[in-house]
């Protein structure tokens, strides 16, 4: 027995073909939110960068520095050269 259909096999082969894209679009979003929040909800977004950071592989270590620098000037620039 299957448990998907074969246009659902499609659709999954897709998004993981296209992650890193997907992941640089999600970040590019974060970095605007970033600019424009303060307090928890930018704690928060940090933590989503962290995750979206991390599962373009980024090294902890270059993500905890752009977490300690809490600047998304730096951050933007950063993804521009990924």
């Amino acid at each position: 027995m299957k448990d998907r259909t074969q246009y659902q096999e499609k659709i999954i082969k897709r998004y993981y073909e296209n992650r890193n894209d997907i992941m640089s679009d999600k970040l590019a979003m974060l970095v605007t939110d970033l600019y424009l929040s303060e307090g928890k909800k930018r704690q928060q977004i940090w933590k989503r960068i962290a995750s979206a950071l991390a599962n373009l592989n980024v090294p902890q270590s270059q993500i905890e520095h752009l977490i300690a620098k809490d600047d998304p000037e730096l951050l933007a620039k950063y993804i521009e050269k990924k």
